[in-house]
């Protein structure tokens, strides 16, 4: 994988927590190693013009098709192709001047364009885990097919991948997932009943956005990592475990067949794993702070209480049991976590919704991508019933 010039990528959900990291990376890097081409963003329209008018993408996109008049009065004049809609991704995916596309799309909007991305013959930065728990076995084979790269920007599978350089997966005997725990860590279940959104959205190391954050509470985000880590690394999900890591120092291990652990450490910064998945094969200075080895306290390791952290568990039997499960699983959470955002459900019903969600529900192996999106749609329904009727 030699790379001649700059790196050109075209970064979608640029206005989200993560895409603006893409960019502040671009910014450290500079032109002569990564340029942006092309930007996409669902409904923050201002800051996605102001990021247009920095980087001077030749194209940039808007999710929301209503909001089209808004970018394009506001680039008129600029030269910059404006697209919107679901259509708009996908063309961003497959611009011919762009050699990798980062994926921050939240949610299932993220499946079609990855697809095209890498039917195109793109190399793929990927941060939706939407993405491969709801479609792993089409993106693994599609990867498989056009040869490119599948480069995750999560900081524990980006830890995996880094642990993995250079083994034979064959020798794999177990990943090792690491969790801060979120912001009730160090609270008993019985203390849950009454938290609050703001409580929640108080993560102790990481700065995320709302929703991964209230995932990170429930520790969904860490049975959505499973899903990914299954189909990103080749490895059954009985041999990939969680453990509680307060101080997100390591990032996540891996265990081989002879009893060896190899970790990959870092301070909480996800522009770490960002800047990896722009450049790599090659490192170069991140201009970040570092760990200091001397600093960084004990090593902590705790098992995970799957009566407190319910969710996890659901999310391990949706890989247990793969198809449309995982599909009807993070559809829910999805639904779940927005309800309790907006003080409509508590933070205890999450998982009970999301159980229930899963039980009204008979799995399909090898969905399509159609079949996807259609059981992906019917889930948001039948979640959002379920939830206005407790």
């Amino acid at each position: 994988m030699t790379q001649t010039g700059p790196i050109r990528i075209s970064v979608l959900g640029s206005t989200g927590s993560i895409g603006t990291q893409v960019l502040d990376v671009v910014k450290r890097l500079g032109p002569e190693r990564v340029v942006v081409t092309g930007l996409g963003a669902q409904r923050n329209v201002d800051l996605l013009v102001q990021q247009v008018l920095e980087f001077r993408p030749r194209i940039v996109c808007i999710g929301d098709e209503s909001l089209l008049g808004n970018v394009t009065a506001e680039l008129g004049g600029s030269g910059i192709e404006v697209c919107a809609g679901p259509s708009g991704f996908d063309e961003l995916a497959v611009q011919p001047d762009a050699d990798r596309i980062v994926i921050s799309v939240a949610g299932t909007p993220g499946l079609s364009p990855t697809l095209r991305a890498i039917e195109a013959g793109k190399d793929v930065a990927l941060a939706s885990k939407e993405v491969l728990v709801a479609a792993g076995h089409l993106v693994m084979d599609a990867v498989a097919k056009h040869g490119v790269a599948l480069l995750p920007i999560d900081s524990e599978h980006s830890a995996i991948f880094q642990c993995l350089n250079g083994e034979d997966r064959r020798s794999i005997e177990k990943i090792l997932l690491t969790a801060s725990g979120g912001a009730f860590r160090d609270k008993a279940k019985t203390e849950l009943v009454n938290v609050t959104a703001e409580q929640a959205l108080a993560h102790p190391t990481w700065k995320m956005g709302k929703k991964v954050t209230v995932d990170s509470a429930t520790l969904m985000n860490k049975g959505l990592e499973i899903i990914e880590a299954k189909w990103l690394f080749g490895v059954e999900a009985d041999r990939i475990q969680v453990v509680i890591h307060p101080t997100s120092i390591v990032h996540s291990m891996v265990r081989y067949a002879d009893g060896s652990i190899i970790a990959q450490l870092g301070l909480p910064d996800m522009r770490l794993p960002i800047q990896y998945a722009l450049l790599y094969p090659e490192r170069v200075d991140t201009q970040l702070p570092r760990l200091d080895i001397l600093k960084a306290g004990p090593l902590e390791f705790r098992d995970v209480n799957l009566d407190k952290f319910e969710c996890l568990g659901l999310a391990m039997e949706a890989a247990r049991v793969g198809g449309t499960l995982a599909v009807v699983m993070n559809a829910a959470d999805e639904v779940a976590v927005d309800l309790f955002l907006k003080g409509r459900i508590g933070y205890l019903d999450i998982p009970d919704v999301v159980r229930r969600a899963m039980e009204s529900h008979v799995s399909q192996p090898s969905p399509s991508l159609d079949e996807i999106c259609e059981v992906d749609a019917q889930a948001r329904r039948i979640t959002l019933e379920l939830a206005t009727r407790s």
